[in-house]
């Protein structure tokens, strides 16, 4: 566990050090990508591109999916941040260290935070290839990124967690998705640490929880945001659906392919969002 004097110095110095490469204003919008997931939106001017590899105290993705790169841009004059790669606990990384880049990009200015993820479909009436909405979140990780002494400059000790998702921005997603011609769910994704996949019976304990998707991500970026008072949007692409009474093998790389065909939906929805609502 880190001290968190300590995680904030780190914090601080990987600020500067990409302040130190901007040649545009400091971005307002952080957006994370999930796996299978690697696109730029539409009307996106490019700016910088760092590999996780060059920003201080930064790690580096194990999953090959996870591109490791952020990227800052501007959208109407709006400079947006995208980090293409994620930390997973399964990867072996401590929670500090998951929810790191999300401090950092917070700590430069992003004050709202668009986040993906790949899932798996725990309602029977979602279609693999479909998006879901996240309206709430289930912690089945066995931790909380916000565990040990709390830093009043990061956020409140006891963060009420009712309003994690943003009504608005889950209001002007469904106008996006609808002007695209995008069916999407809305749901509850609950997070699990993996690596293994759901059992038959932990699908069903899960649909039994009021889960509507799972997956290993997510939960504890969205609880450091919400902590640091972001605006957050959350979308699961729904890769496959599994009825724990009729259980099918899960093949990681169906999965992932899965996720790289539909990823065109969520660039859509995100690419009219961004133009049109948030910049």
């Amino acid at each position: 566990m880190i001290n968190p004097e300590k995680h904030l110095q780190l914090i601080d110095e990987a600020v500067g050090f990409i302040q130190s490469q901007l040649s545009c204003p400091p971005p307002l919008i952080l957006t994370v990508q999930g796996t299978g997931q690697s696109f730029l939106p539409d009307g996106f001017m490019q700016h910088e591109a760092l590999a996780y590899s060059q920003i201080p105290h930064f790690q580096i993705p194990t999953v090959p999916t996870h591109v490791g790169k952020l990227i800052i841009g501007t959208i109407n004059n709006t400079t947006i941040a995208i980090l293409q790669g994620r930390f997973h606990f399964y990867e072996g990384f401590e929670p500090h260290q998951i929810v790191f880049p999300l401090r950092v990009l917070n700590r430069l200015g992003c004050k709202t935070l668009i986040i993906t993820n790949t899932a798996g479909g725990l309602n029977l009436a979602y279609e693999p290839g479909s998006l879901m909405v996240v309206t709430d979140h289930i912690n089945n990780m066995g931790f909380n990124p916000l565990r040990g002494t709390n830093s009043d400059i990061l956020g409140p000790r006891f963060p009420d967690m009712s309003r994690c998702y943003s009504k608005k921005l889950i209001k002007l997603t469904l106008q996006s998705a609808e002007k695209c011609g995008i069916k999407v769910h809305m749901g509850v994704y609950t997070g699990i640490p993996g690596p293994s996949l759901e059992t038959p019976a932990e699908t069903r304990f899960l649909r039994n929880c009021g889960a509507d998707a799972v997956g290993m991500s997510t939960v504890p970026e969205v609880i450091a945001a919400h902590h640091l008072g972001m605006n957050i949007l959350g979308i699961s692409l729904i890769a496959n659906v599994n009825n724990p009474d009729e259980f099918k093998p899960i093949a990681v790389d169906d999965v992932i392919t899965q996720a790289q065909k539909a990823q065109g939906q969520i660039k859509a929805i995100l690419s009219d969002l961004l133009q049109n609502h948030l910049t």
